[in-house]
């Protein structure tokens, strides 16, 4: 079997097989990178095939070779073979593959990948390091965006004029007026990042993503219910989604951490629960973050709905709390078009996502003079920091205090 080795004297790899009873060595001036490594074993793969089913064509592989002559030397020594003379000998033998309908392995074998190859050796490599539904993420952005743009370029003739050319195009409206949001084009084009400044490193060229920044993305929008809302959505709810949609409001859970509950996470006795999976893409995960982790204490009307949770799904013998008639998580989609958004029109209250009931629990926790590190813990936040940057603009509207609280010891304390 043949393999490919690396030539001490000139750090350079070479192919290294038998060829009709003579072994056979074919210098590159490909350096040992991995990269360069996987490109040439998909050759050599290819070639010990050839030779096994007697189609080899050494003059194909290797056209300016003294061996390609009918192995005229019995004693070969090693004959250096330039890129260019390794890249027509690799076309010819692509073409002859493509005509066979085999699947081709041999592309850009020069020293430079194309993005396309190289992106999947990237993502091969980088896979087990990544959450499953992060694997899913990349993977699809590499599908619908990254790969179809910059197919059959090579990784170094991407510019910094080409990103930024790519980058208008994904901010260009559709058809129907829809564009990406500022925060979905930063991810894609950190994905393109990545993959070019590790492509560079291994291949020592400038990648074109330098001096690139990301696009300003605007503050998170919070539009929580009111206290008000939440009682009249709990109230018209129907009566199966009810103990869900109470555990929303109160818990401050997210949606995927609500459906990848298990009821041996659930400690009603010491009314409190254990967060630590989330159902993502149609199955468990780890939680968003290793901060998601964490403990929340129950409130009594989320007791009551745990509690009547468990008794209305005791024939179904599901390990989910929230579970649908199949035992396995009801689907996040079907509940916010056909349940949620309805019963919004319904109530005439207006239209807003169903995460927003996380939101909700922390500006009713904070209106009503809970400790913000607390409430942080039941949050899964590190710190206290998001809760005052981010929803402390609404306890004033909720308390319907505005400052009185200060007016009140300023009275108390200077004019009484």
């Amino acid at each position: 079997m043949g393999s490919i080795r690396t030539r001490a004297e000139s750090n350079a790899l070479f192919f290294d097989f038998r060829y009709r009873g003579i072994r056979c060595k074919e210098l590159t001036k490909l350096k040992p990178t991995k990269a360069n490594i996987f490109r040439l074993e998909a050759i050599m793969k290819t070639i010990q095939k050839e030779i096994d089913e007697e189609t080899f064509s050494y003059r194909n592989y290797f056209p300016n070779s003294k061996r390609a002559d009918l192995f005229e030397s019995a004693t070969p020594s090693i004959t250096p073979v330039t890129n260019e003379e390794l890249v027509a000998g690799a076309q010819v033998a692509a073409q002859e593959m493509r005509n066979t309908g085999a699947k081709q392995a041999i592309v850009n074998i020069d020293g430079m990948p194309s993005f396309s190859e190289f992106s999947d050796l990237w993502f091969t490599e980088r896979q087990l390091d990544w959450k499953r539904s992060t694997q899913s993420k990349v993977k699809d952005i590499l599908i619908k965006h990254l790969i179809p743009r910059f197919r059959g370029r090579r990784v170094h003739e991407i510019s910094k004029a080409d990103i930024l050319s790519y980058r208008g195009v994904l901010a260009k409206a559709d058809e129907d007026g829809k564009s990406l949001s500022a925060t979905r084009i930063n991810g894609i084009l950190n994905i393109l990042n990545q993959i070019l400044a590790e492509a560079a490193d291994r291949h020592d060229f400038v990648s074109g993503f330098r001096g690139i920044k990301p696009l300003r993305v605007p503050k998170t929008k919070i539009d929580p219910f009111s206290l008000m809302e939440v009682g009249q959505i709990l109230e018209g709810a129907p009566d199966e989604f009810k103990p869900y949609l109470t555990a929303a409001f109160f818990t401050g859970m997210r949606t995927s951490e609500l459906l990848g509950l298990t009821w041996e996470c659930v400690d009603l006795d010491r009314a409190q629960l254990t967060i630590s999976q989330a159902w993502v893409a149609g199955g468990l995960d780890s939680t968003k973050t290793p901060g998601s982790e964490r403990t929340i204490d129950l409130s009594t009307p989320v007791i009551n709905a745990l509690t009547a949770q468990r008794k209305s799904r005791e024939s179904i013998k599901s390990d989910y709390v929230f579970c649908a008639s199949n035992g396995k998580p009801f689907n996040r989609h079907n509940f916010a078009n056909r349940i949620w958004h309805p019963l919004l029109t319904e109530l005439k209250i207006k239209r807003r996502r169903p995460y927003q009931t996380r939101h909700t629990a922390a500006t009713l926790w904070l209106a009503s003079g809970e400790n913000p590190e607390w409430i942080a813990r039941q949050m899964g936040h590190t710190s206290t920091r998001m809760l005052f940057t981010t929803y402390s603009r609404y306890v004033p509207n909720l308390t319907r205090k505005d400052g009185s609280a200060f007016e009140q010891l300023l009275s108390s304390q200077l004019l009484g």
